[in-house]
């Protein structure tokens, strides 16, 4: 996945340079929600949404646009993986518990 970072001084000097950056998200280091989001996800979840997120924004996100799509987004992202909300996703492994018993 293709994200640039820019930082608060260089916008608040007037000088903007975006740095292009190719990386899987599944090495993204999210923060805040998006961290929450991320953590419930496979690597081979994480990869599906990257793929779609590629088909979505061709030019690439900014590192902030990625990490807010994981944590606004999370029932698309779900939606995408097959499930009904996300809150399925995060409820699988205590069903797969259930099973166990």
């Amino acid at each position: 996945m293709k994200y640039y970072s820019m930082t608060a001084p260089e916008k608040e000097r007037g000088r903007i340079m975006k740095l292009y950056k190719e990386e899987s998200i599944s090495n993204f280091d999210f923060w805040s929600g998006a961290k929450d989001t991320a953590k419930y996800l496979t690597e081979d979840e994480l990869d599906t949404i990257e793929e779609m997120l590629e088909e979505q924004y061709p030019d690439g996100m900014s590192e902030t646009e990625l990490n807010d799509f994981f944590w606004f987004e999370d029932d698309l992202i779900a939606e995408w993986l097959g499930y009904e909300d996300f809150e399925a996703i995060m409820n699988r492994n205590d069903e797969d518990e259930e099973d166990e018993d």
